[in-house]
Formats: C-alpha cells, structure tokens, sequence
C-alpha cells in the first residue's frame, strides 16, 4: 500500500465504527484530490480504490448519528447533505460562501433602482464606451458588446463574475466598471486583489495603461490603487489559519475586484466572501476553463457553471442594456434573452470577442479545440504544421528546444536588473510534472547545462550569477510571495543579492540567505504559471504520463499562457488523451443554490 493511502487508512482508522471507515477513507483521498465532498454512491463504483470489503449502503449513513449530521445545527465529524458526505469544516466553507451570495443579491435588490437611474444619468459615458472593433467575419457571439454590457450589469449588482479567455479584455472590462463607478461617486474606495502577488501587480498594471476616453481623475486613480495578494487584503493573522477582516470586522471598501478567481481555493473563498460588506460590490475575474486551485475546490468554476448559458439576460435587462448600445449588431439579441429564476441569472457574464488570438486560427484556435476536446482540429495541428504560431512536436526535437533555450541568452546579456527582468519574463518553458525526463528538476538542469555550456551562467553554487529563481514560499516580513521570481546579480559593491520587482515595478534587492525557499524557474510547473504571460512558451508533457494528471484544463492553462508563439513536445497520443481528460471535482455549490 503506498504512502497515500496509509494516510487515507490512518485518517478512517481514527473512528472506531467499522460502517463509517470506506466513507472516511474515500472521502479524505478525494479531499486531496481537490474534491470538497463525496457523492454517497460513488463507493460502490470506485470500489477497488477502497481495502474494505464490506461498505454500509449509502441510504443508511444518516444512522451514523455519533458521527454524521444531517443538519446545520450538531457539530460532527461529518455532515451529510442529501447525498453528499463532507467534513464538517468543508460543509461550513460552501455554506459561508452560498450564504454570503446570497445576502448580496439580497442587498443588491434594495439598491436596484437607484443604480439604474444614476446609470441612466451617465447615457454619454456608457456610449463612449463602447467596443469599436470590426464585426465583419465573426460569429454572433462575438459581435455582441460584453465587456459594456459587463460593465453595466457589475454596476446594477453586488456580486458580479466576468470570465473569459486570454485577450477578452477582462481588465478593459474593470476599467470601464471603474470609470462609470468613479464618475457617478468620486470618492469610491476601490481595492484590487489576487491569489498571487504577480496577478494582482498585473491587473493593476494594465489599468494604469488604459487608452479609455475617461477624466484625467480617473486616470490618476487608476495609478494610485495598489494592488495586493488576497491574504493581504484581508490581513492574515501570522500563525493562525484566521483573517482581520471577517464578517464581524468587514472590509472597507464599496468595489473590490479580484482577478485569477479560478485559483482561489474554498477555504478562501468563503474567507473573502464572508469579509465582503452589505453593500460593497464584489467583482471576480477569471478563466473558468483554466485550472482550479491546488487546494481543494474548483468554486470559480462551480460558478460558472451554475446556469446553462452565462450570456443570457431577461428581456426587460436586455432592454436597459442595449440603450447603451448603439449598434444593434452589438447589441443582446434573441439568442441571449431568457426567463431564467436562477439567482445567478445575469450576474455571470463570459467575454467571448478575444483580442489576441483569433478564433479561426492560431494559439486562438488551438486552446479551444483543447479545451472542447476537438480531435480532428488536434491532428491537422500534428500533421500539417502549417501555423507558425503553433508548433506540436511529437519528436522531442532536441534541436527545437536548444532553439527556444537558447532566448535565455537576451536577459543573462543584459546588464539593467529591470530590463533583464522583462526579457527574462518574454518566455518560460512550463512542464505538467517535477520528476522524470521531461520533469521540472530534469529540465532545469537541462537549461543549466546548455547555458553553461554557451559560456553564459557558472552554477557552481545556489546563488550563481543571472540565476533565476521562484519563491516558493511567502515571506511577508520581505514583502515577497509564494511565485514571484527574480534574478541573482551582484550589486554595485560586488555583494550578490537576489532582485526582485516590486507593485511599483522598482527593483529592490535581499539577501539572499533570507530566502531559503527557492527554486531554478527557466522551467516552471503549469500550476505555478497561473496568472502570468510570455511571448513565447514550450510546454513539455512526459511520454509516461498519469490520466489523473494530464487533463484538458492543464493544457489548456500551459498553451493560454502564451501571447505570440508555443511549442508543445508531446506524442501524438497523450496529446489526444489529455485533451479527453477533463477535471471533474465534486462540490455541492451548484446544487444548492435552490437553498436561496
């Protein structure tokens, strides 16, 4: 028995009723899978994963009282909802976070006329607003005005989700909210957040570089708003699993946007939603096709998913929206107007027109026919090669990825810290595993030697000249966290120091010995590229590969990172079986909205 399930039969061991042990077992090894509970049923199917022979039928678990609640009021070990099976403190999670969206479409309710008639007030902003790109060619679901129709519907409402592929303009989007949100009240107080430090610092980013006609006050707000990590945000509280703000303690703000939602674990979630005050608007991006969170839960996605179409409003909001608009292409029409009582209904919009990848062609095309699993568009990827911005290599050219390696050379050659820092973030080669041939350490290694080799690093230590490094754990006290990166150079005394980039994009140097937590990063893991671009990517999947770990969100992620041009070293036939793959993690959100 290998060393996971010792920890799953340790875990069943704990409790003495031999009935609740298959449960327990089963149910702690999804957890680890990302899962947040179990379906009851789901025991008798995966019976072989279980050393039990004997399992209790699942209609007969609510007799395991001692053990087992079946209601929000007695504190057990486990809680049984229908026919799901929780810990306990995973129950609490999804019930915080439905409880909290419910109370914000609550208070948004009361709110609702006012923000329609201020909206109204500002009919030549919204219409300055709007999309201008060309229509001709592109399917209906493109021509349509999303990101303004976003907009106005994050302005109508407390709880907003705007999700999209890359170059949808999920930021533009913000943009637009914050401009029509700053013009109708000045002094709003506005807080932006990301799991990850790099996310945060890069939505932050892009609104200082807005191009939309807005006052100069916007503008200057928009470079004025520091962006944090969400545990700043909410001010952890150092060794304890507990936040500042809470629901006792609420944070002090009237819009919070958080980008990279789809990275944020249930713990968190619940723990930034509970934080969010009565009539504070909160606003999540993300990818809902990217990969969920390392921790348990996928509730971005949960979301997402809620309703049959995001895209789809009632006919009397349609109407409010579209005087905003004033090309009827571009407008909601018949396809996207419906009855639907679901208390997500028009609080989920998808962008759907990417701005950097067409849908006919290219890294555009290729991640979506990833992502929906289309496997005669894969093989005419393996077999014509015809687009130069998409490279499937089934041969593990050796030559090919010496080639893309070999970019390394711009930022080591460079001698301003800050501009080597960019070049350095032009491209990464992302691999879906750390150990074997096409493993991260394996590949690391790999760069190293070749960069050696060309005369251009001397890793004879850790802390070699131009080497890149990732943090792999927070530390607060230096302001850095878990996947920010930066380089090993010497300052102008000789002494070397590890630099790094701050919210303000200046470089700030720290010693070394105080960041022991810290990895090579020519190569990273596609889990920790999350929320990052580059101009270029290769991304390496092992020839021996686990189904459990190679699915079609993970691709996906690691192909979406790039903006100009990826390589992707695979045989044929995991990249078939990847894109069949999927992630199913089980969770009860979507089910329970019916609770509301």
């Amino acid at each position: 028995m290998n060393l996971t399930s010792d920890v799953n039969q340790q875990f069943a061991d704990f409790f003495s009723d031999v009935r609740l042990k298959p449960y327990a077992y089963f149910l702690y090894k999804r957890l680890q899978e990302g899962h947040i509970c179990i379906h009851t049923n789901d025991l008798i199917d995966n019976r072989t994963e279980l050393p039990y022979k004997d399992i209790l039928q699942a209609d007969k678990l609510d007799t395991l009282t001692e053990f087992i609640s079946t209601n929000e009021t007695e504190i057990r070990p486990f809680v049984l909802h229908k026919d799901r099976l929780y810990l306990q403190r995973y129950f609490n999670y999804e019930t915080q976070i439905l409880q909290s969206v419910g109370r914000l479409l609550k208070s948004e309710a009361l709110l609702l006329k006012q923000r329609t008639e201020a909206l109204e007030a500002q009919m030549p902003l919204l219409q300055s607003l709007m999309a201008n790109y060309s229509l001709i060619g592109l399917p209906i679901e493109e021509q349509v005005d999303w990101q303004l129709i976003a907009a106005v519907q994050a302005t109508l409402h407390n709880f907003s989700i705007i999700t999209g592929g890359p170059g949808t303009g999920k930021t533009t989007t913000v943009a637009k909210i914050l401009s029509i949100l700053l013009t109708i009240n000045p002094e709003s107080k506005i807080a932006l957040a990301a799991p990850t430090g790099k996310a945060a610092m890069r939505m932050a980013e892009s609104l200082k570089q807005t191009s939309l006609p807005v006052s100069q006050y916007i503008k200057d707000r928009f470079k004025s708003l520091l962006p944090n990590t969400i545990h700043l945000l909410l001010k952890y509280i150092p060794n304890s699993i507990y936040f500042k703000h809470n629901q006792s303690n609420p944070l002090p703000y009237d819009i919070i946007v958080i980008d990279e939602a789809s990275m944020i674990d249930v713990a968190l979630f619940a723990k930034l939603l509970v934080a969010i005050g009565p009539s504070t608007r909160i606003i999540l991006l993300g990818d809902k096709n990217q990969l969920a969170s390392v921790e348990a839960g996928s509730l971005f996605g949960d979301l997402c998913k809620a309703l049959n179409s995001n895209n789809e409003l009632g006919q009397a909001s349609a109407n409010f929206v579209n005087q905003f608009i004033l090309d009827n292409q571009r407008q909601i029409n018949a396809p996207f107007v419906s009855n639907s009582t679901h208390p997500l209904a028009e609080h989920i919009i998808e962008l759907r027109k990417s701005h950097r990848f067409s849908s006919t062609s290219g890294i555009g095309k290729f991640s979506e026919a990833i992502i929906h699993n289309q496997e005669a568009v894969l093989t005419e990827y393996v077999q014509k090669q015809s687009d130069v911005s998409v490279i499937v290599d089934t041969a593990f050219d050796q030559n090919l990825f010496e080639s893309f390696i070999a970019g390394y050379k711009a930022y080591i050659l460079e001698t301003d810290i800050a501009k080597a820092l960019e070049k350095l973030g032009q491209l990464r080669v992302l691999c879906a595993v750390r150990e074997g041939p096409q493993g991260l350490y394996t590949i690391n290694k790999a760069i190293e030697a070749y960069l050696s080799k060309q005369n251009l690093i001397k890793p004879q230590d850790d802390f070699y000249e131009n080497r890149p490094i990732i943090i792999t754990k927070s530390y607060k006290d230096l302001k850095l966290f878990n996947g920010d990166i930066g380089i090993i150079r010497k300052d102008s005394n000789g002494n070397i120091r590890a630099w790094f980039e701050d919210n303000d994009k200046k470089i700030r140097p720290i010693l070394p010995g105080y960041i022991a937590d810290a990895e090579t990063v020519y190569a990273m893991t596609i889990h920790k590229s999350q929320g990052s671009e580059y101009d270029e990517v290769m991304v390496l999947l092992p020839q021996n590969h686990s189904k459990q770990l190679l699915t079609r969100e993970l691709l996906y992620t690691a192909v979406t990172r790039a903006k100009q041009r990826v390589i992707v070293q695979t045989t044929e036939t995991n990249l078939m079986a990847t894109a069949a793959a999927t992630v199913k993690r089980a969770s009860g959100i979507t089910d329970r909205f019916e609770e509301l």
